[in-house]
């Protein structure tokens, strides 16, 4: 499983966050994005900004995405 946050659409909520903080991060530019371990996936972002989910986190991934309010998280199922 692959995630990746379209930041024109992203509202800002947090709640992906709250729900999976290990996948997900709000920026300062009030944005979220995913991480890939340590890195955030910010420049460019987006569909450039995919990464692997990691094992175990593919429950609270798909969760942040269902709550997602800008409905900005797009996940991509090998």
């Amino acid at each position: 499983m692959k995630v990746w946050i379209d930041q024109d659409l992203c509202t800002g909520d947090g709640l992906c966050e709250e729900i999976c903080p290990s996948v997900f991060t709000l920026r300062d530019d009030g944005l979220a994005y995913v991480k890939d371990g340590d890195k955030v996936m910010s420049d460019p972002g987006g569909a450039a900004g995919i990464v692997d989910v990691p094992e175990g986190m593919e429950d609270a991934v798909a969760e942040a995405a269902e709550e997602c309010p800008g409905e900005c998280i797009f996940i991509e199922r090998s």
